[in-house]
């Protein structure tokens, strides 16, 4: 019996510890897009609202505003709605 619970206690402690630590690198890489967002290095996804890099490779020109876009399905859902007249 006391076998089991120094087993138990012991998976218990190894687990927390993997979470805690995935937890921790999760809110650093938060952190970092935060800054990133406020230095103006990365621009919404003006369809899904994903946050990408400013100089990414898929993007339109609409006037004199480029759009950034996180993949080309977005892409071709905005050029569509342009298309269509709906600048929503």
């Amino acid at each position: 019996m006391l076998k089991f619970v120094v087993i138990a206690v012991a998976a218990f402690v190894m687990w927390k510890l993997f979470t805690g630590e995935k937890q921790h690198k999760q809110n650093q890489d938060n952190k970092q897009t935060e800054k990133k967002i406020k230095a103006g290095e990365m621009v919404k996804d003006p369809i899904c609202g994903t946050y990408v890099k400013k100089n990414s490779e898929i993007r339109v020109k609409n006037g004199e505003k480029i759009e950034c876009f996180c993949s080309y399905e977005c892409r071709d859902k905005y050029i569509k709605r342009i298309e269509s007249g709906n600048n929503d």
